[in-house]
């Protein structure tokens, strides 16, 4: 084999390399040199100390304690040695560039500190000292990542608790409580929640493999520990308590990626609005509106809990738990009561008790007395032991209908804790946990029950201290593979806005920015919701009262008429509204009236003429609210419910990230009060959702074409069996600041992308590929055939099924590029690219059907995908093919790429 690097694939492939010479992005989104934090062969504790009750003390009495195999190097110019090492005087005379520095010395000297380090070698730092608020801290904090910036020194804080990965005996923490070593990965943003989590965790016997405390969040944040830890092998799963996020999009970005691979649960302090101000005050950070959070991280798929028993209890059971096919449950126990506590529990979430098939109930009543339950809840009677307890739960596993089961256990003299335990353990599939059904279990009590607690544990079988816990804990599981199965639905197809459209509505708003307005006018509204095929009521503007009665007549209906002028934004307070008006005269009657209102109550305002607009007669239409708000911290957000003039009071909204699509925007709908309602009722007919699934999804179109939209209002949107139409609407424009869609926190299509490609005869579509072309890769798998899926992107695609199929096609803009060729609704052909964290190296991979134009179908990909690689800041570009594959060779030399001396592919300036 030929090639220069193979860090994804086995042997057997040429690697193509080329330099894209792109221009560089910033450490903003990175995980270059984390490894040297988490994984370090040497430590430096800068500030180590001998005084007792000091943080210095603390640190090294934990690092020294942890059992670390590698060397540790205290250093403190005042102590000849500190906990039984040598100390070293200053960081300039370390024997060798430690590969991770913790540092816990007066703010002034952290610079300098860095800056030496950095000279030497070091990696990655931890910078535990505060004090880098307010404008001094500010200015010590650039010049930390001044210092550091040179060297690709990695820093974790300022003003955190330190971290901690327990399996490999590193303890850099001042934590009073020893972390044991486990499967979670705890990232914090306070190190007073990290103290208390880990002293709370010790005694329940809870492990970590990581814990993290990132302080003030100055370099490494919570997208980089996502990134980290979505590929490390000793995480299965990612804790996180947030009080306040920066960089969305790079957040959301490694999020959605985390939380594909494992689960993902986070803590988000601040719900209300004392606690969102507490915490701006706390971390320095945006908390933003608690509704936000909630959008963001249930469309990034991760499950929100709110306190620790709850974090923990959701961990466990998606870690250990990990298939999920229904949200009924079969309820085993000794008592009655306890089963009905957790069939209520049930319910009051949404979850359901599971039917027993005639079969089942048959073997159970061979193996219970006569007096058992004969229904679920399965009361096997108080008396029950553990070959009760073992020839139950074999009756229910083997019913391939029943997926999960909750066993409890209430304290009895006749059996104890540790008999019951050992009889639902003896009968457990053995092997991966992916065989396994969902077993969890509720030990209820404690003096009596904790042996058998520990039994269960032992076997890795999630226990919990009360069936209502249990219960909430299986919902949970339910709630993140429903999110999960939400992100992967296919949507439908709806026509995109034209090109055309987009710069028609563009034009309403540089025109308003031009005359230094802010707010649309009734008439661009009018114009600027038809290019987005937003349905609004008849709308027309002009100059004078006779103008205004001739548009009136030819719309033919009762009409409104407000004034026009850039100066009135509430009319009806000035009296610049007339509604119902029927005929020419009247409304030339209504014009002078508001004239003359107006000229009295704001006599400084210009009068720039009259909107007229059609009275919209909807008797039982169901009014709602439907609009654009941008967030400071995750930008344009798309909201819907309840509208009307009591729309505060009411309080039925759901808010989304943009873009949406139409599986989203249904889900948006569906978690409103209202939606009940739209469905139809007695004599009611359906609203039309469709409708109102189009305005959404337009909505989230606006918000990314046009960066100078910051707010929307369309209340009320009537909504009935007939259709929906915007009655009255707001619309808020500002200068655009930054990078065009840098505002959003989920990058939208890459429309700039789609062009036209020949290749041979044919003339193809060349586009960035969309989650509605599902069917058509799955087709285009068809086409290749098994043999032609050796590729690692490609090859789950051999399964054909659904889930693979969306993960392909519903990706992350922000990250992934995969080109697809369309001739007519055929997909042809498509290239695809993945670029790691850093974006360093994008792996790039072609699947193209055999046939006479497939060479030039694949160059012509290429050609793009390689194009857009540069434009989007990746700096190589790997192209891997088995060493059979000549006309892979062949199409290599025509990008460029040619054999170095040494017999591997080289690189080559795409530049040049």
């Amino acid at each position: 084999m030929r090639q220069i690097k193979c860090n994804s694939l086995e042997c057997g492939q040429h690697v193509l390399r080329k330099a894209t010479h792109s221009k560089r992005r910033s450490l903003t989104m990175s995980i270059r040199n984390l490894g040297s934090l988490f994984q370090p062969r040497s430590i430096a504790v800068v500030g180590a100390s001998n005084r007792p009750r000091s943080v210095g003390f603390a640190l090294m009495n934990n690092l020294t304690g942890a059992g670390f195999k590698g060397p540790i190097y205290p250093v403190n110019p005042n102590e000849s040695a500190v906990a039984g090492l040598a100390s070293i005087a200053d960081v300039t005379l370390l024997p060798e560039a430690p590969e991770l520095a913790v540092i816990a010395t007066p703010p002034d000297t952290v610079a300098p500190i860095i800056a030496e380090l950095g000279r030497k070698g070091t990696k990655a730092a931890v910078v535990l000292t505060a004090g880098f608020e307010g404008a001094e801290g500010k200015a010590r904090k650039q010049q930390m990542l001044e210092a550091a910036r040179p060297h690709l020194l990695r820093i974790v804080g300022p003003n955190c608790l330190g971290i901690a990965m327990p399996g490999i005996g590193v303890n850099a923490t001042f934590a009073p409580a020893p972390i044991l070593p486990g499967n979670l990965a705890l990232l914090t943003q306070s190190g007073a929640i990290a103290t208390s989590v880990l002293d709370w965790a010790q005694p329940r016997g809870i492990g970590f493999s990581a814990v993290v405390s990132v302080g003030n969040m100055t370099d490494v944040d919570f997208g980089d520990m996502l990134d980290y830890f979505a590929m490390d092998r000793g995480t299965d799963a990612i804790l996180i308590y947030a009080e306040g996020l920066t960089q969305a999009r790079k957040f959301m970005s490694a999020a959605r990626r985390a939380a594909r691979v494992k689960p993902v649960v986070a803590i988000k302090a601040g719900r209300a609005e004392e606690g969102a101000r507490a915490v701006s005050s706390h971390t320095g950070a945006l908390a933003g509106a608690d509704a936000v959070y909630d959008a963001a991280f249930r469309r990034a798929g991760i499950l929100r809990v709110s306190g620790f028993e709850e974090l923990f209890d959701a961990a466990a059971t998606l870690a250990r738990m990990p298939k999920q096919a229904s949200n009924d449950l079969v309820i085993v126990g000794n008592g009655g009561g306890a089963g009905v506590l957790a069939t209520d529990q049930l319910i009051s979430e949404g979850g359901k008790l599971a039917a027993l098939s005639a079969a089942t109930i048959a073997r159970l009543d061979a193996v219970l007395p006569r007096t058992w339950s004969r229904a679920n809840p399965v009361d096997i009677i108080g008396d029950a032991g553990t070959e009760r307890y073992a020839q139950t739960m074999t009756a229910l596993l083997e019913d391939p209908d029943i997926h999960n089961v909750l066993v409890i256990y209430c304290p009895t003299s006749v059996v104890t804790s540790e008999e019951a335990a050992d009889g639902l353990i003896s009968v457990l599939p053995t092997g991966e946990k992916s065989a396994r059904k969902n077993v969890f279990a509720s030990w209820i009590g404690e003096a009596t029950v904790k042996s058998g607690r520990t039994r269960l544990a032992e076997a890795h079988i999630p226990t919990y201290e009360t069936p209502e816990r249990a219960v909430h804990s299986f919902m949970h599981l339910v709630r993140y593979r429903q999110s999960q199965d939400l992100l992967l639905e296919t949507p439908s197809a709806i026509a995109p806005v034209s090109a055309q459209e987009r710069e028609k509505a563009g034009t309403y708003i540089r025109q308003a920015l031009a005359d230094g307005r802010e707010w649309l006018d009734a008439a661009e509204i009018a114009g600027f919701m038809g290019c987005y095929g937003i349905p609004f009521v008849r709308t027309g503007a002009a100059a004078d009262g006779k103008g205004a009665a001739a548009i009136a007549a030819a719309f033919g209906t009762p009409v409104a008429l407000k004034i026009r002028s850039r100066d009135v934004i509430h009319k009806s307070d000035v009296g610049g509204v007339a509604l119902n008006l029927v005929g020419a005269a009247a409304v030339e009657k209504a014009a002078d009236a508001i004239t003359a209102s107006v000229s009295k109550k704001q006599p400084q305002a210009r009068h720039e003429g009259f909107i007229v607009q059609e009275m919209i007669q909807r008797p039982g239409a169901y009014e709602l609210i439907a609009g654009v708000t941008t967030d400071p911290v995750f930008g344009p957000m798309i909201l819907f419910g309840h509208g009307g003039t009591a729309v505060e009071v009411v309080r039925d909204k759901s808010l989304e990230l943009p873009p949406l699509n139409t599986a989203l925007a249904r889900a948006q709908i569906g978690r409103t009060r209202i939606a009940s309602l739209l469905k139809g009722f007695r004599d009611r007919p359906p609203a039309d959702i469709d409708g109102v699934v189009a305005v959404l999804m337009q909505l989230g179109n606006i918000a990314a074409d046009h960066d100078e939209v910051s707010e929307i209002d369309i209340n009320p949107l009537l909504c009935d069996q007939h259709g929906v139409i915007a009655v009255d609407c707001r619309i808020r424009v500002r200068p655009a600041k930054g990078a065009p869609q840098a505002r959003m926190a989920i990058r939208p299509y890459p429309q700039h992308l789609e062009t036209m490609l020949t290749a041979g005869a044919q003339h193809v579509s060349i586009r960035p590929i969309r989650p509605e072309d599902e069917t058509a890769l799955r087709a285009l798998a068809e086409a290749v055939g098994d043999q032609g899926l050796w590729h690692p992107f490609f090859a789950p695609l051999r399964d054909r099924s659904h889930q693979t199929a969306a993960r392909l096609t519903q990706i992350d803009y922000e990250r992934e590029i995969t080109l697809v060729a369309f001739d007519g609704d055929r997909m042809t052909a498509l290239v695809r690219s993945v670029s790691d964290p850093d974006f360093d190296t994008a792996e790039c991979a072609i699947l193209v059907p055999p046939g006479p134009a497939a060479h030039e179908l694949s160059a012509g990909l290429m050609r793009s995908l390689l194009a857009a690689l540069k434009a989007l800041g990746v700096h190589n570009a790997e192209l891997r093919f088995p060493q059979d594959r000549n006309e892979m060779a062949r199409l290599a030399a025509e990008l460029g790429l040619r054999p170095t001396s040494s017999g591997a592919w080289g690189a080559l300036d795409l530049g040049k």
